[in-house]
């Protein structure tokens, strides 16, 4: 009878031991949902040395996508990376956790403006990123007199410089703001005929275009796939650094200027894993070995100062003070107009 105890009470032992291993290793992950080349790999072997948490990652290519996955009940993963009208949404949407990131030790470290912005001026549910510009790049040594004007008429017009060699990002908000700016269209109009005047524009340029892409836009420009890119102005700093004849363009006629940001959605298993990670991304030291590899800014006071020198000396990180009137801030559309903008794409992409 005693022998049988104690054998009951080892099986039992063994099986709390089991469960205690089980619960460890669970408390010891991290499910990490980014934008395709986003983040750099010997960052996150950093934090996981430095945290013993260990960090699976899945890539998307637009925030729309990030959206619809998460809409259509994707669970499971813990830290998302929204931009600023994506962070606006989802909170309305009921689609995030609450971190309240202004309260974590490390956003001291935040700089202006971006401790309040516009779509979580209280940091409730997000914490900041990279930031950056959409515009296009192009190879000057693949143009005629080896340079193009300053404007979206380079890459809307099908007979101009890039036709049948020009790829367009795979993003119905990019594409569409880009158009927007070109015709000087208000990206949230609620007008048929204006959203009208839009997709002529992007159907008269179609066959121009290569492809629409937002994956791989470094390799493809480094490769020479392609003669021009639209292209997030990070991902043109890569691609000069290993093709040197591109050159990233800020359009006269407005470019998009966006930040992206960290959140939690509903459902995380891993919460508390979740907010040491992105309160870990707040000390300058990380996010300056993200930006490195990103090739963006960041909002964390003192990077800079720990950042490549070549990314403070490239126009396409750090615009021109003549230029920062070209950047246009995201903002957020009414359904109408969001209806609209989606039927020109549906219709476009057909």
């Amino acid at each position: 009878m005693g022998s049988a105890r104690q054998l009951l009470l080892a099986a039992v032992a063994a099986a709390a031991a089991l469960t205690a291993a089980s619960a460890a290793q669970a408390a010891g992950e991290l499910y990490f949902y980014n934008w395709t080349n986003y983040y750099p790999p010997e960052l996150l072997a950093k934090f996981e040395k430095e945290t013993g948490i260990k960090v699976t990652l899945d890539v998307y290519d637009s925030n729309e996508t990030l959206l619809a996955k998460l809409q259509a009940g994707a669970a499971g993963y813990d830290v998302v990376v929204p931009s600023d009208y994506m962070v606006d949404i989802m909170i309305k949407g009921g689609m995030l956790e609450p971190i309240d990131a202004s309260k974590m030790p490390n956003f001291k470290n935040v700089a202006a403006p971006h401790d309040k912005p516009w779509y979580d001026p209280e940091r409730k549910y997000s914490a900041p990123y990279d930031w950056g510009t959409t515009g296009f790049s192009y190879d000057t040594a693949k143009v005629e007199g080896g340079k193009v004007d300053d404007s979206w008429w380079s890459v809307f017009n099908p007979d101009g410089p890039f036709k049948g060699k020009l790829a367009m990002l795979n993003d119905s908000v990019e594409v569409y703001k880009a158009a927007s700016f070109y015709l000087g269209i208000n990206f949230c109009t609620e007008s048929s005929e204006d959203a009208g005047k839009i997709f002529k524009l992007l159907e008269a340029q179609k066959p121009a275009v290569a492809l629409y892409n937002s994956d791989g836009t470094i390799e493809r420009m480094t490769a020479g796939e392609v003669v021009a890119h639209m292209q997030w102005n990070g991902a043109a700093h890569r691609t000069k650094e290993a093709r040197p004849t591109v050159a990233y363009v800020y359009p006269k006629e407005g470019i998009n200027f966006w930040e992206d940001n960290f959140a939690i959605p509903k459902g995380a298993r891993n919460i508390e894993n979740a907010k040491i990670f992105i309160d870990w991304m707040m000390k300058p030291e990380n996010i300056a070995i993200a930006g490195n590899f990103t090739g963006y800014s960041n909002a964390i006071t003192g990077a800079i100062d720990l950042m490549d020198e070549k990314l403070r000396n490239d126009p396409a990180v750090n615009t021109p003070p003549e230029l920062l009137s070209r950047l246009k801030p995201n903002q957020n559309c009414s359904q109408t107009a969001v209806d609209l903008r989606e039927r020109v794409w549906t219709r476009l992409k057909s």
